[in-house]
């Protein structure tokens, strides 16, 4: 079983026998990022990381006495916003024209967190809402903020709530080490994801908690998942994407479906080949690394082709 939080109802995954082997095309070529989004070159057997840290400005603040919102650094790709009141059950909601809802439960002790603005550029409705009394919300504050990106890798190099990770976290430093000893770039996802899938063992229990509502909201702890060795498939996804953001490969937590089963996987840029989708996903018994050649390893078999080339088999919801 697969557990991941999920906008306005507990994030279950389905427990499936999905035997079919889920793959994914290669997305368009794009300029690679630019300097300032955290690419860096680095010789093999060199354990450097690039962590590119959120901050609060303070240029650009909107808001009212209970809510904060810091969006001084939206070219970056994400929003700072804190709660000041004092209502246990706090929920952010934000969207993009046209996008999807991504709903967020905010901390009630006024520390600044950070949202990523995973759909581009565009205008941006972000809402808090108190809660009333049982599942009911109330407005705390609303407003628009209208973004122009530096470039569409930005939000997928930085920490956010989905993906917490800082310079000194453990899993950054497990990162760097992993990527030392690799030649390119496919060698540090291979690196990362071999690390993660022989250290990391599926969390049974905690998957029963979020199953039923004791771990609602539940949000990955990279280095005390990476420290216990336990986790369920947020926790392996939120460890391998930020180990890879860390070594400045833009990577997206993505959140979908694969035909009627509901998944999690990670897409990642490579500058030879441009956006990989699915290279690293959860078929709903364990993690699967997409072949590093892009699926070479299927070009004889016509049924992993038929699947590839079906866009219904393949349905991102959100993306972190």
């Amino acid at each position: 079983m697969c557990n991941v939080p999920f906008p306005s109802r507990a994030f279950l995954l389905a427990l499936a026998s999905l035997l079919l082997v889920f793959l994914a095309g290669c997305g368009e070529k794009s300029a690679p990022p630019s300097s300032s989004s955290g690419e860096q070159s680095q010789p093999p057997g060199t354990a450097v990381s690039n962590v590119l840290t959120p901050t609060a400005s303070g240029v650009e603040v909107l808001g009212n006495e209970r809510v904060e919102i810091d969006a001084s650094n939206a070219s970056q790709g994400y929003l700072m916003i804190r709660y000041l009141g004092e209502n246990p059950k706090v929920k952010l909601r934000t969207q993009k024209d046209g996008s999807p809802i991504y709903t967020y439960a905010l901390n009630s002790d006024g520390a600044y967190e950070t949202f990523p603005l995973s759909e581009g550029d565009g205008a941006y409705t972000v809402t808090v809402y108190e809660n009333v009394s049982g599942k009911e919300y109330a407005t705390a504050f609303s407003t628009t903020v209208n973004v122009t990106l530096e470039n569409e890798f930005i939000p997928f190099l930085y920490p956010n709530q989905y993906v917490n990770f800082s310079a000194g976290s453990q899993t950054v430093q497990k990162g760097a080490q992993l990527a030392a000893t690799a030649g390119d770039e496919i060698g540090v996802i291979e690196n990362i994801y071999h690390y993660c899938i022989d250290s990391i063992s599926y969390d049974t229990e905690k998957a029963k908690q979020v199953e039923d509502g004791r771990l609602s909201g539940y949000l990955p702890q990279v280095d005390e998942v990476l420290a216990s060795g336990q986790g369920i498939c947020f926790d392996y996804a939120a460890v391998m994407c930020a180990m890879l953001r860390s070594q400045s490969i833009p990577t997206k937590l993505v959140v979908g479906y694969s035909g009627e089963v509901y998944h999690s996987w990670l897409n990642v840029y490579s500058k030879e080949e441009g956006w990989i989708d699915g290279v690293i996903y959860f078929d709903g018994k364990s993690w699967k690394l997409m072949d590093p050649t892009f699926a070479s390893g299927g070009k004889d078999n016509p049924e992993i082709l038929k699947y590839i080339g079906d866009g219904d088999n393949y349905t991102p919801n959100y993306i972190y």
